[in-house]
């Protein structure tokens, strides 16, 4: 597949309005965020074809999925993308074999680009084939819904609240996977959630939607500083993802170095990963203090100089403050300061200061793909 895809839809619900215009990218994961009942599942069935929007255009690449204008409205069986849904949806009748089947079948040959072997071995299902879907655990479940969605060959794999449904252990073993697909079968994924956690790790592109319209837009580290403009959206999005390597461990202490460029290491908390694996962490911008000068005699283990960049008010009694590490290219780290303490330290861009950043306050989000 060549280009992106364009999503520009309306429909109206009852008395609820969705007005839903965004770009996701050909490859990665895109990300649909908000609260319950913004929107978000409604304009993934407009694009599997679920639900028919009262106007607009979807398409993927340089196929039309959706055009009011021109009359088009491919049937959901020909749109060749693949849904995961929170409750799996699997055939009870069926076994794990015959579920994966279902979706390989109903594509077309010459359309087949994804092998039944490479699916079950990529998801370890091999020794599920057999098994009934009511002897499955939800974790399982949701892998064969993946691998059943795969084998669709879909241009274009739509994820609607996946994990939903699952308890933390098994929300652990499917995210891995999620990632993995990402990067071994290079099919784009729009991906919705209203859990941060879930996006911060999995998503290279955000899409907010809030009261059925998007508000936002764009790549996942830029818009963690709050998008311009948008308060309402501010505390949702205050605070950094940062891509880096491993660069040591401290088993003794649980804690392990990550090499985020500019010379400067980050102390996190061991994510169980060999040295030189890439790893991508999540700091709240809450977590983050600014000082002056380099604090003495300070049990943060994390102290980077650098300069304000950016400052900003969102609604509320607080600034948020862009700082860029010494060294370092365009990242921004984000904190999350008070007012009175803004204007306190007479906080101004282009005035050098330290940033402090607890260990413990840093999440590992787990591996990125480099």
């Amino acid at each position: 597949m060549s280009g992106q895809i364009q999503v520009d839809l309306e429909r109206r619900l009852g008395d609820f309005d969705i007005r839903a215009r965004f770009t996701a990218e050909e490859a990665g994961i895109t990300a649909l965020f908000g609260e319950s009942g913004a929107g978000k599942s409604s304009v993934i069935a407009m694009i599997a074809g679920l639900l028919r929007p009262d106007r607009g255009r979807i398409t993927v690449g340089d196929a039309a999925l959706f055009d009011s204008a021109a009359g088009i409205d491919r049937p959901a069986e020909l749109r060749r993308t693949g849904c995961v849904f929170q409750d799996a949806r699997l055939f009870p009748h069926m076994n794990v074999r015959a579920n994966l089947l279902y979706g390989h079948r109903r594509t077309l040959p010459g359309d087949r680009l994804v092998a039944f072997d490479h699916v079950v071995g990529t998801l370890d299902l091999g020794r599920l084939l057999r098994r009934r879907v009511h002897n499955l655990s939800g974790g399982e479940r949701q892998r064969v819904a993946i691998g059943r969605a795969l084998l669709r060959s879909p241009r274009l794999l739509l994820m609607d609240e996946p994990l939903a449904s699952l308890d933390a252990p098994r929300r652990a073993e499917i995210i891995p996977l999620i990632e993995h697909l990402r990067d071994a079968f290079a099919v784009p994924i729009i991906y919705v959630s209203h859990r941060f956690d879930e996006i911060a790790r999995l998503a290279e592109r955000l899409v907010l939607i809030r009261d059925g319209a998007v508000t936002a837009e764009g790549p996942l580290e830029e818009m963690l500083g709050g998008p311009d403009g948008r308060d309402d959206d501010a505390d949702i999005l205050a605070g950094t993802v940062i891509q880096g390597r491993l660069a040591g461990r401290d088993g003794l202490h649980g804690l392990a170095r990550l090499s985020i460029g500019g010379g400067h290491m980050m102390i996190v908390p061991d994510p169980g990963l060999p040295e030189g694996s890439p790893l991508r962490v999540h700091v709240r911008a809450r977590d983050v203090s600014i000082a002056l000068s380099r604090p003495a005699d300070i049990s943060i283990l994390n102290i980077f100089p650098g300069t304000v960049a950016k400052l900003r008010e969102p609604a509320g009694p607080h600034t948020d403050v862009g700082v860029r590490l010494d060294g370092g290219e365009e990242a921004i780290l984000w904190a999350r300061l008070t007012r009175c303490s803004a204007l306190r330290l007479r906080l101004r861009p282009g005035l050098a200061v330290t940033a402090l950043v607890k260990a413990v306050a840093v999440d590992p989000l787990g591996r990125h793909h480099s």
